[in-house]
């Protein structure tokens, strides 16, 4: 099944368009790999969906148990190795503004740390992930 159409258009520089929204999002080479860096890099794009998919794993599973994680923000950083030039490293915080029950953290912990994008990536690329409740 199609989900996206990417354009080229040229110094480094994509766009891609989901093709059920119509919705675009725009790609740029870093800086530390020939490019200007005006817009998220494609590896950018492979650690902020590590979040994202956490984040609404987390959203779908909280929703079910009634609860709230409304507000919720991530940071997220990645580091690069060379030789060959990947991935190596994603790191988020994730905080939770609301304060549940140890028993609540817990299970909506598990659900974020089993989405499918962590599920995807590599053994090698080293996740790590810290959650913080009440902040």
């Amino acid at each position: 099944m199609e989900i996206a159409h990417i354009n080229y258009e040229g110094e480094l520089h994509c766009t891609a368009r989901h093709l059920r929204s119509s919705k675009e999002i725009e790609t740029d080479a870093p800086t530390d790999n020939n490019g200007k860096g005006e817009a998220f890099s494609p590896t950018d794009l492979l650690a902020t969906s590590l979040g994202l998919c956490m984040i609404t794993i987390m959203g779908i599973k909280a929703r079910d148990m009634g609860l709230d994680i409304s507000g919720t923000e991530i940071s997220v950083d990645k580091t690069m190795a060379n030789d060959p030039r990947r991935v190596s490293a994603i790191g988020l915080v994730i905080r939770i503004p609301q304060n549940h029950s140890e028993k609540d953290r817990t299970i909506l912990e598990k659900a974020g740390l089993a989405c499918p994008v962590a599920k995807s990536l590599k053994e090698d690329v080293e996740q790590n992930v810290k959650f913080e409740w009440g902040k």
